[in-house]
């Protein structure tokens, strides 16, 4: 029997729905979620570009990785609980309406913490999104008993507890700042496996595979978006299109690539219990954090075509192709060595590799990038259709 909740009812009992719910989809209130959401995506896009652009390198992966974090960890976190206890009651709605709030806020920041590491607005948005989902995790505990219970109180205590860290941590010296800050995404990462230890929060596991689905649809589509915008601008400055064209046509392969191998495998089968679960989605940093990085690539690659960006040939194709390899090895490894066998295990690794070593070709990595991945897609139908 259903457990959905019912959307006319302005307070619900908090209480765990069913794993076994049929026809669990995501709500309108999560897709506005995601897509409030990629507005940070895309301000660590654009920054990244960017740092990428001036040849500032660690400025521009240390930004990067730490305002993916906070977007990704943050949106992670509420899209698993949504996916066991979502009531969609009033006060529920209002609650996920104060963390889209905080993620604006954080996107207002991400410029800061490329530019000056100044991680203040940040971690004001970041802290304003965590402690709203402490009172989710709160209000669940109040629904539940036993372990449930336990298991709710320990992820608001948790959470609670990183929260006064990431406060505490913008009143020290800026020297120490970056080497803390891993201590606590460490910390952050620990909270579930030590809320879930003696109680599984009853997550649904279709919907948690469309929610991750529909996330990379909606960072991909930002991808080509981000990339559109550069060749676009680019063209209209400095009418290189002999120079440009490649970079396009390579970059919506890699896009088109990229959502094809992504979507050949179905992962529900795969995720049965947390030993499954928890790798498969901390994995996703990587796929999010590399689908997102190949838009700010494109427009690194746009600029140094028409002579605007100060790196080398070599360093601007790095710029597509390293993410570009990082998502076909990551995407193998949470999906698809799961499905494939024989030959087929080796595609998408070989892929990566072959796409590295485009960098070499300078200004033509891009196009050769993009037909690389094309090429494994078409590589992986066919051995599909042989097994089949």
């Amino acid at each position: 029997m259903s457990t959905a909740p019912d959307p006319y009812r302005p307070v619900r009992r908090m209480r765990a729905r069913d794993r076994r719910e049929s026809h669990r989809v995501s709500t309108p209130l999560e897709l506005f979620f995601d897509l409030c959401f990629v507005v940070a995506i895309a301000q660590a896009g654009r920054e990244l570009a960017h740092a990428l652009a001036e040849g500032h390198y660690a400025a521009a992966l240390t930004g990067y990785a730490t305002a993916f974090f906070a977007v990704w960890w943050a949106w992670m976190n509420f899209t698993w609980f949504a996916s066991a206890y979502d009531v969609d009651d009033v006060p529920y709605r209002l609650t996920t309406l104060v963390q889209i709030t905080g993620v604006l806020v954080l996107a207002a920041g991400v410029p800061r913490i490329f530019e000056d590491r100044d991680l203040v607005l940040g971690v004001a948005g970041y802290v304003l999104m965590r402690l709203a989902m402490v009172t989710q995790w709160l209000r669940a505990a109040r629904g539940e008993s036993g372990p449930a219970r336990t298991c709710a109180l320990r992820y608001a205590v948790g959470i609670s507890v990183v929260q006064v860290f990431w406060v505490v941590l913008l009143f020290l010296p800026h020297g120490t700042q970056g080497p803390l800050f891993p201590l606590g995404v460490l910390v952050e990462l620990a909270v579930p496996v030590w809320a879930e230890k003696d109680n599984q929060t009853p997550w649904h596991r279709h919907h948690i595979v469309e929610r991750y689905g529909l996330f990379t649809i909606i960072v991909l589509g930002e991808t080509v978006a981000a990339a559109t915008v550069a060749v676009q601008a680019a063209l209209d400055e400095h009418r290189a299109v002999a120079e440009l064209l490649p970079i396009a046509a390579g970059g919506l392969l890699i896009c088109f690539g990229a959502w094809w191998i992504y979507f050949a495998d179905d992962s529900h089968d795969h995720l049965r219990d947390n030993r499954q679960a928890l790798p498969w989605g901390y994995g996703h940093y990587l796929v999010f954090a590399s689908a997102a990085a190949v838009g700010a690539g494109l427009e690194v690659a746009a600029e140094h075509a028409v002579g605007t960006a100060h790196l080398s040939a070599r360093a601007a194709s790095a710029a597509v192709t390293i993410p570009t390899a990082l998502f076909l090895v990551t995407v193998w490894a949470l999906h698809s060595r799961h499905h494939k066998r024989g030959a087929a295990q080796a595609v998408l690794p070989l892929a990566a590799l072959s796409v590295l070593a485009a960098t070499l070709a300078g200004e033509s990595a891009v196009l050769i990038a993009g037909l690389l991945v094309a090429l494994a897609v078409a590589t992986g139908l066919i051995l599909s259709a042989k097994r089949s």
